[in-house]
């Protein structure tokens, strides 16, 4: 009895969203084309870190890059790191890439199901309801403190430039003595913001996504200025200096080396040329750079207020991550060339450039480029908040009445809740010690992503349409160890073998090989946790490296199984190509950065959990929407098998998640 009661309760947290991908289905406005997408994707991620970022990896990547980390709305890995040097474009490329893995997942997913909610839907329909509920939890919390730091970060940038007469003012009249807790005052600016903001998103996602496209275009044309410029004044001198040249010149006046006031020693200078810290520096700038590249997730929760979301989001978060990493390159190429590497100002990099080379000037394009970057980077971070909450209280797993929605069609009751909870962090906390909060949200989300990338392309067609359903029926079904076939003729039975499992016959998809891979990548999950927790807590030694090598040949072998299983040939607008090693790969540079974060960050993250536990256990599971379903289902318990009628009227559902790609868009192909 116990045991049955412990299975059923399983059930419930495991049961799976059913999707209706029908595009015309939608409470929100349809509005919003491939260009607001990328505009959007393009100022949620090319926020004013791109004017700080490259200045303090080039020229000190340890603790100087909080700053300009926080100002990306993301802190990187707490670790102690080797500056780069002129090679920051290497890091930024390597970043690039590494990111663009986990684009590529948001893009399929996107495409497949063009619903609002990210991350957190595409866990629903895949691994179940409570990682469903964390994923979502998370990115709550995220884009909570995204929103709040960069409020901050907008006020301060323009208190900066009117003398900080209203921290002045806030210090002398406002000051709050708590320290540790609170903030030393508090922002009113930075709430003013957030509720000007608010008001924006709530009157209508046109008119916001029109003022988020004024903001990218200047902040864009800031930078092109910036490059074009410092590409003109710089020199390729600058990636080629010379160590004994640069010391010899500060004991020298007969050196054709610029004398400066700051006298360089050995350490700051490296070995010289190109990359003076090695490849190894280019790899600890890429582990901070990867966090500047974060931001395209936003695109993903749009999938209600677009026109062609099959079309439009795989194309928007793929050419968003383009033109972010054009624009990374350039500011950081331009910037080497102006001034050398060991000379850059790790707070102002650019004004301190162009000043070197005697363009005092472009100082005013760079403080109105960061100011409209900050614009952006906020509106990216406030933009998908409203848009998780609503999806999340749309499937009662929070509270119902977050989820209206106005006249306009924007989800009124959860703008205003996103705006009251991000203006008091933003009013009371400095948010310093939450920023890392951010990194597991988003990390995780990404991680999930691929994960379910991964598992959802070997899925049988059939077993993906009955596990929008109920997602034990394949469970129940591989009860023994021999399955019915998906793909064979009837009576013939798969059973688990060397050949079935390294040697598939069938070339669909079958539950056999579904199941394969759906513990060949729970297992490949745990094994890169372990990985990645050895290799930033076991440093060098031999039994570290040993646990290693060992654990990495596992995770090989799994990989080649999962690959030799036959793919779904389902079609898509968007698929991730050269499974499984794509999604495999994003998972473990997701999962390695989350385990370089610190005890603190994740005592915190616990603290964070535990309230969303209680509101899940208490509130939740009781009134989702999927358990509701259920329990109108006459004769079955929570997540049992559906009776036959109740499976037919899910029929259409079922096949339009699973055939709404190219075949059910054919009018479209003409445009892609």
């Amino acid at each position: 009895m116990a045991l049955q009661t412990l299975v059923h309760f399983g059930k419930r947290l495991l049961r799976v969203k059913v999707v209706n991908c029908n595009t015309e289905d939608s409470r929100l406005s349809r509005c919003l084309n491939t260009f607001d997408l990328v505009a959007l994707g393009v100022g949620s991620t090319l926020g004013a870190g791109v004017y700080v970022l490259a200045g303090a990896v080039a020229r000190e990547n340890s603790g100087e890059c909080s700053s300009a980390c926080s100002v990306l709305q993301v802190s990187g890995p707490d670790a102690s790191l080797l500056p780069v040097g002129p090679a920051i474009v290497l890091s930024f490329l390597i970043a690039a890439l590494a990111s663009v893995l986990a684009g590529l997942c948001y893009a399929e997913f996107g495409a497949r199901v063009p619903k609002t909610g990210s991350a957190y839907l595409y866990s629903y329909v895949t691994v179940g309801e409570l990682w469903a509920f964390i994923t979502g939890w998370n990115l709550i919390l995220s884009y909570i403190i995204g929103t709040s730091s960069v409020a901050r970060a907008w006020s301060a940038t323009f208190d900066e430039l009117v003398g900080k007469r209203i921290e002045l003012f806030c210090r002398e009249y406002m000051s709050m003595k708590a320290p540790g807790v609170l903030a030393e005052y508090p922002d009113m600016f930075a709430v003013l913001i957030i509720v000007i903001l608010t008001g924006l998103l709530a009157f209508g996602v046109k008119e916001s996504a029109m003022v988020n496209k004024v903001f990218t275009c200047i902040n864009v044309l800031v930078l092109l200025f910036m490059v074009i410029s410092g590409l003109v004044k710089g020199t390729l001198k600058n990636w080629q200096i010379d160590p004994e040249e640069v010391l010899g010149a500060n004991h020298s006046s007969n050196s054709s080396v610029n004398l400066t006031d700051v006298v360089p020693d050995r350490e700051s200078l490296g070995q010289g040329g190109f990359m003076p810290f090695g490849f190894s520096g280019v790899l600890s700038g890429a582990a901070t750079c990867f966090y500047a590249f974060v931001g395209f997730d936003c695109i993903a929760t749009t999938g209600e207020e677009v026109k062609n979301p099959q079309r439009a989001i795989p194309i928007g978060i793929v050419a968003s991550l383009l033109i972010c990493f054009v624009a990374y390159f350039g500011v950081s190429a331009a910037l080497t060339m102006m001034m050398p590497y060991y000379l850059l100002d790790s707070n102002s990099p650019l004004p301190v450039a162009f000043n070197y080379v005697g363009w005092g000037g472009a100082k005013y394009a760079v403080a109105v480029g960061s100011l409209c970057a900050l614009s952006t980077s906020l509106l990216g971070s406030m933009f998908p908040l409203p848009r998780i909450i609503f999806a999340m209280a749309r499937d009662g797993l929070l509270f119902s009445f977050l989820a209206r929605v106005s006249e306009r069609k924007a989800p009124i009751t959860s703008t205003v809740c996103a705006g009251v909870m991000s203006a008091i962090m933003a009013f009371l906390f400095e948010l310093k010690d939450l920023v890392d909060l951010m990194s597991i949200g988003t990390l995780l989300a990404y991680t999930l992503v691929a994960a379910c990338v991964l598992v959802l392309r070997y899925q049988p067609e059939q077993s993906q349409a009955y596990g929008m359903t109920s997602s034990q029926e394949d469970a129940d079904l591989m009860d023994g160890i021999s399955v019915p076939s998906m793909g064979i003729l009837p009576g013939i039975e798969e059973r688990w073998s060397f050949n079935t499992v390294f040697f598939p016959d069938n070339p669909e998809p079958s539950v056999l090989s579904g199941s394969t891979v759906n513990v060949c990548a729970s297992v490949l999950g745990l094994l890169i946790l372990v990985f990645s927790v050895l290799a930033v807590q076991g440093g060098t030694a031999h039994w570290s490296l040993i646990c290693l090598g060992v654990i990495f040949v596992l995770c090989l072998f799994l990989v080649f199984i999962i690959w030799r299983q036959p793919e779904s040939k389902t079609k898509l607008s968007f698929k991730v190509p050269l499974l499984p090693f794509i999604p495999v790969i994003s998972m473990f540079i997701n999962v390695y950065l989350m385990m370089q974060l610190d005890r603190g960050t994740w005592i915190r993250f616990s603290i964070w959990m535990a309230i969303g536990f209680v509101i899940y256990f208490c509130y939740g599971i009781h009134h989702s929407v999927e358990a509701t379903l259920a329990r109108s289902s006459p004769g079955t318990e929570m997540s049992d098998f559906k009776n036959d009628r109740d499976s037919e009227d899910r029929m259409p559902e079922k096949e339009s998640f699973l055939h709404h790609g190219l075949d059910a868009r054919e009018d479209d192909d003409g445009d892609l």
